[in-house]
């Protein structure tokens, strides 16, 4: 640390103290940036003028200061902030969730484009073929290699295939890769990405499919037939579960650790 020279007179002495000046601090790296390094450490490393740095020596806008933004616009022009602005609860729910409660569902493209792919060429490049439940199930399913991925959906598979009690709902894997966007947007699907999967179709809820409709502001009543046993498997290894929205999507997980932590 440095130090500054104070003078001092006693007894008509001269004696010099050394008086500590203040170091100078790096500026404040916000939490949630804090977790996005931890959870995607080969992108993210660090925070620098309002963008989070990338390994690639890319840089992404972090707010674009517009405060109070409409539900609908965060879901369509959300920056990276935006992300964390809903806060995802695991576990059991309490209650259904309340109205536009969507945390998760808010996702700025930029983001996951540039982590997983561009072009759907470039998603497929590090796509990887896994067996999904082995034993109950043995189906094939391609995933991403990015963030260890591939190796979580096994993890999960694994522990999933020691409950035969839940096989009717691992069977008939509804989808992980798929490039395309959202039924009823122009927003792209996490399928896109490799880092989602939808479980078997039947036994899951959702809301357009319930309300017949597209309409973000409609009111939709809340359903759910999934397990909490699955839900927890999947939260437990970084996944966020799409039966936790008001816009509810039960059969729905993707990978978000840095929303669960």
């Amino acid at each position: 640390m440095k130090t500054s020279i104070t003078i001092f007179v006693l007894a008509g002495l001269f004696f010099a103290a050394p008086t500590p000046t203040k170091p100078v601090t790096a500026k404040r790296v916000p939490i949630e940036v804090k977790k996005l390094m931890a959870c995607y450490p080969d992108f993210v490393v660090g925070f620098a003028d309002n963008h989070i740095l990338l390994k690639d020596k890319a840089r992404l806008l972090w707010d674009d200061g517009v405060k109070d933004k409409p539900f609908q616009q965060l879901l369509d022009e959300p920056d990276i902030k935006d992300m964390f602005g809903q806060k995802y609860e695991k576990g059991a729910m309490a209650s259904p969730p309340t109205k536009n409660s969507d945390p998760g569902r808010i996702r700025n493209e930029a983001f996951f484009l540039k982590m997983y792919g561009q072009t759907e060429a470039a998603v497929r490049g590090n796509l990887t073929e896994i067996t999904w439940c082995p034993k109950l199930v043995g189906q094939k399913i391609m995933v991403t290699k990015i963030n260890g991925i591939d190796k979580k959906f096994t993890e999960i598979s694994n522990e999933l295939d020691e409950h035969p009690e839940l096989k009717q709902y691992l069977v008939n894997i509804a989808g992980t890769f798929a490039w395309r966007n959202i039924s009823g947007t122009n927003r792209h699907s996490t399928h896109s990405f490799g880092m989602t999967m939808d479980i078997n179709t039947d036994y899951t809820n959702y809301w357009q499919w319930d309300c017949k409709c597209k309409n973000e502001d409609a009111d939709v009543t809340y359903r759910n037939r999934i397990p909490q046993i699955i839900v927890d498997i999947f939260e437990k290894h970084g996944f966020i579960w799409g039966g936790k929205w008001y816009h509810y999507d039960t059969m729905h997980f993707e990978y978000r650790p840095e929303l669960l932590n």
